[in-house]
């Protein structure tokens, strides 16, 4: 195991230095200056961990729970940069190394199937100066990971997030090709709906449930057993591949890893109220009794949840809109029970502009540690900016994604030959 190193950042490093919330009140000295430390164990950290988990400006996806599933399921190099002033914690970034043959280049955990990536940061972090923040977040970070890491890449954070900007709003970033939108929750169904035409809304709901009926009805169905979450875990991944197919797209879900992380979020107990991950879905009555029409995977923090993924059998009252009405159902639910922000996640579709009244533009920050890094950082913002151009070109992104289906398949018949 890596041991931990502590750096303190002082003038002469160029990195800047700052106090703790009470040293600030009381002229500070130089034992509350921050010290930056790099750790391989994240049980080590566990303890602040969590109480950093416990505010709702830090992301789930960087909860410890999450990110030791990730790491366990895909067996990842995990560095964790902690600052801290004095003896007040005021950031953990939880990184994982990718490592290519050509670049080192340290994410935020398990940054692929992540809707917001916030870091963690402490209370005490709203007292820092913005420059000597961004100054300890480059030049002194820089110092400790350019020995493991040649780029730091933050994907898909908020400038603002819950009403209030983001600590690492202070570095400068580029655009990200997708929002992620958001539904806030009002104490009641009703009030909730009054901010997105109620009328229209209830009128689906009937129309599907009346649809459903003509079939033998429904059930809205919350796995409260792992066996039953399981189950439906392994459904949403037959639907979502069939819908892949259908649309002639590459199988985001498809890899070993990947399914093995979900099952085990099913499996890891969050503090109550969270959950990691929760399956919701439609279960046909009557003639089809049994059968799951729609899926969906939520997670929650406190009072914030996100739906990571949704699906639903196109062979079997497709018509009924079975996934409009499991959203109508969830939403209504975590209303009564004190959720106050629905987050349908990343990505610009359709049903979630009709769902939500919050768009939350999202950044990504490359920061260059060696040469090598400042090279792939151009290669990174190009990329990044040849994205918005491709997806603002909807004949252009249907071709690609169509190449990227078709290279995904051919190595699936060549894994199976």
């Amino acid at each position: 195991m890596m041991a931990s190193s502590d750096f303190t950042l002082s003038p002469e490093t160029s990195a800047g230095r700052y106090h703790s919330a009470g040293s600030l009140a009381h002229g500070g000295s130089a034992a509350d200056r921050i010290t930056i430390s790099v750790h391989a164990d994240m049980a080590e950290l566990e303890a602040e961990w969590r109480a950093l988990d416990e505010s709702s400006g830090n992301s789930l996806h960087q909860s410890f729970d999450w990110c030791a599933a990730w790491t366990k399921t895909h067996g990842s190099e995990v560095l964790i940069v902690r600052g801290a002033a004095g003896r007040e914690p005021l950031f953990l970034l939880p990184f994982e190394i990718e490592r290519s043959r050509l670049l080192r280049a340290a994410r935020l955990i398990g940054s692929e199937h992540s809707n917001l990536n916030t870091g963690l940061f402490g209370a005490g972090i709203g007292n820092v100066p913005a420059t000597e923040l961004t100054a300890a977040l480059t030049g002194g970070i820089g110092r400790q990971l350019r020995r493991f890491a040649d780029v730091i890449v933050f994907d898909r954070t908020p400038r603002i997030w819950r009403g209030a900007p983001h600590p690492l709003a202070v570095l400068a970033g580029i655009e990200n090709p997708n929002a992620s939108f958001q539904l806030p929750l009002l104490g009641t169904m009703e009030r909730t709906l009054a901010q997105i035409n109620a009328k229209r809304r209830r009128k689906k709901m009937r129309i599907s449930e009346r649809r459903l009926a003509e079939i033998g009805g429904y059930d809205y169905v919350i796995a409260r057993e792992a066996q039953e979450a399981h189950a439906l875990l392994e459904t949403f991944f037959r639907q979502k591949a069939a819908r892949f197919e259908t649309l002639g797209l590459p199988d985001a879900f498809r890899d070993a890893e990947t399914r093995t992380f979900f099952h085990a979020l099913i499996d890891a107990r969050a503090p109550e109220p969270g959950n990691l991950l929760e399956l919701n879905a439609i279960r046909l009555r009557g003639e089809h009794a049994g059968r799951i029409v729609a899926v969906a995977g939520l997670s929650r923090k406190g009072d914030h949840v996100i739906c990571q993924f949704g699906s639903i059998d196109e062979e079997i009252a497709a018509d009924a809109s079975p996934g409009e009405l499991l959203f109508y159902r969830m939403i209504e639910r975590l209303c009564a029970e004190g959720v106050a922000l629905f987050d349908f996640g990343i990505g610009d579709q359709p049903y979630k502009r009709s769902w939500c009244t919050v768009e939350t533009p999202l950044r990504d920050i490359v920061l260059p540690l060696t040469f090598r890094g400042r090279l792939a950082a151009r290669g990174f913002r190009a990329i990044a900016r040849a994205k918005r151009l491709v997806k603002a070109n909807e004949t252009l992104y249907a071709f690609i994604q169509r190449q990227r289906q078709r290279r995904q398949t051919s190595a699936a018949n060549a894994d199976e030959a």
